[in-house]
C-alpha cells in the first residue's frame, strides 16, 4: 500500500557498535533479502577499513574516526534539490523542487550503496569503504550523481513556477 504512515522512526533502535541510529539505518538499507547480520558485517567491515586507513594516514584537518567520516560523506552527498517531471499543457517539463530531510537522505543512501555496488571485483566492504572515504573528501561516483542532479535543477531553474 503505497503512502502508508509507518511507525520506522520510532521503532528503529540503534546500530549496537556505534549506538548511531543513522548507522542503523544504513545497515538496513544495506540489507538484501533480509540479512541483517550479513548488513551489519558489511557495514562494520567497511568502518573498520576507513578506521584503519585513518590510522595509517594523518592527513590534518582529516576526522579522528571512521563514524566521523561516514558523517561527513553523508553530509557531503546529500542533495538539496532534485527534478521531478511534470505535465503542463500538453508538454512535459523538468521542475527543480526542493527536498525534505527524509528524502535527501533517502537519495543520499541510495547513491551511495548503488556506487558501492556497481564497482565489480573487490568485496562490498571495501568497496563501500572506499565510495565512503571519496565522498568523505567530496569524490567518488555518489558525489558525480549529486552534482549531476543539482546541474540539472539550476539548467531548469526557469521552470521553478510550475513547482506547487
Amino acid at each position: 500500500m503505497a503512502g502508508r504512515i509507518t511507525r520506522s522512526d520510532e521503532q528503529l533502535r540503534p546500530d549496537p557498535r556505534f549506538n548511531d541510529v543513522i548507522v542503523s539505518k544504513f545497515t538496513n538499507c544495506l540489507m538484501v533479502r533480509g540479512q541483517k547480520a550479513t548488513a551489519h558485517r558489511i557495514m562494520y567491515d567497511a568502518l573498520d577499513l576507513i578506521q584503519g586507513r585513518l590510522d595509517r594516514e594523518k592527513a590534518e584537518g582529516a576526522p579522528p574516526t571512521s563514524l566521523e567520516v561516514f558523517h561527513r560523506a553523508l553530509e557531503n552527498v546529500r542533495p538539496q534539490v532534485e527534478v521531478r517531471s511534470k505535465r503542463v499543457g500538453g508538454a512535459n517539463y523538468q521542475v527543480p523542487m526542493q527536498l525534505n530531510r527524509r528524502r535527501q537522505q533517502s537519495l543520499t543512501f541510495r547513491w551511495i550503496i548503488t556506487a558501492a555496488r556497481e564497482e565489480k571485483g573487490k568485496p562490498l566492504a571495501a568497496r563501500l569503504a572506499r565510495e565512503l572515504w571519496d565522498a568523505a573528501r567530496g569524490e567518488g561516483k555518489a558525489m558525480a550523481v549529486r552534482e549531476q542532479t543539482h546541474r540539472m535543477a539550476e539548467a531548469n531553474r526557469a521552470f521553478a513556477h510550475f513547482a506547487r
